[in-house]
């Protein structure tokens, strides 16, 4: 059952066409980099921030985090928000999208926070040099899920933490039927009236829809060599946070 689900959110793409997934999310995200933010505020009604607090929290409860690894960054909220909290050596954030990275930047101002441009599927740092990975609402978009999850288990050193915050879908019936109205149908049409890219904001319900949720998330970072994996759910089931620590 997991691996068919992760098989479709792998073949969920933005737009149509020949080119690749990873190329496809990195055009979106550069399409949207300027709208994004005020998106995600009014798709979630703020609840977001508080999702990031959370996850802050649960790193916080992990010794050490000095050296802090924020994959598929975007426009840097965790990334910041994870600096501002627990003062860290230096924390490095990564994404596809070098329009999201120049939002990022600006944000960061003089923060010991490096954000660079690249592949999280092949993840250009050595074996075992960070105590703490992230990733927050982005292993959706990964084009190979399991090989992402690997990779973050690679710069990992022995004993480090991974934590994923990832949106995800209400379980009951009653409030799964308000939340497919308002993300199949309210959302793309704010997104195409703000960010001026429907496509982008239909790709994200059903990008939310086909990931692993649950166990079946818990299940894949097993598979990549994590131990020790766990969920949280919040807000009714629209969010879980998962964590993980390399063995």
């Amino acid at each position: 059952m997991m691996s068919n689900m992760q098989n479709e959110v792998e073949r969920i793409t933005p737009y149509d066409g020949q080119e690749g997934k990873a190329g496809q999310v990195r055009r979106m995200f550069d399409s949207i980099a300027p709208a994004y933010d005020f998106m995600n505020r009014a798709m979630t009604l703020g609840i977001d921030k508080w999702w990031r607090r959370q996850a802050v929290k649960a790193v916080g409860r992990h010794l050490p985090h000095a050296r802090i690894l924020d994959v598929a960054t975007g426009t840097g909220d965790f990334a910041i928000k994870l600096h501002d909290a627990l003062a860290p050596v230096g924390v490095a954030g990564i994404d596809l999208s070098e329009g999201m990275l120049a939002v990022a930047r600006g944000k960061a101002g003089d923060r010991r926070i490096t954000f660079e441009q690249g592949d999280c599927l092949a993840l250009p740092y050595d074996d075992a040099c960070f105590d703490v990975v992230t990733v927050a609402f982005g292993v959706r978009n990964f084009e190979h899920m399991e090989q992402g999850y690997r990779q973050m288990h690679r710069v990992l050193r022995s004993g480090g933490m991974l934590c994923v915050l990832e949106l995800s879908t209400p379980q009951n019936r009653v409030l799964r039927w308000f939340y497919d109205l308002y993300t199949l149908h309210l959302i793309p049409a704010v997104g195409s009236l703000i960010a001026h890219d429907r496509s982008a904001y239909r790709y994200l319900p059903l990008s939310i829809a086909a990931v692993p949720q649950g166990r079946d998330m818990l299940a894949l970072m097993e598979r990549a060599g994590f131990d020790r994996c766990q969920v949280r759910r919040f807000t009714l089931g629209t969010c879980s946070l998962y964590t993980a620590v390399k063995p």
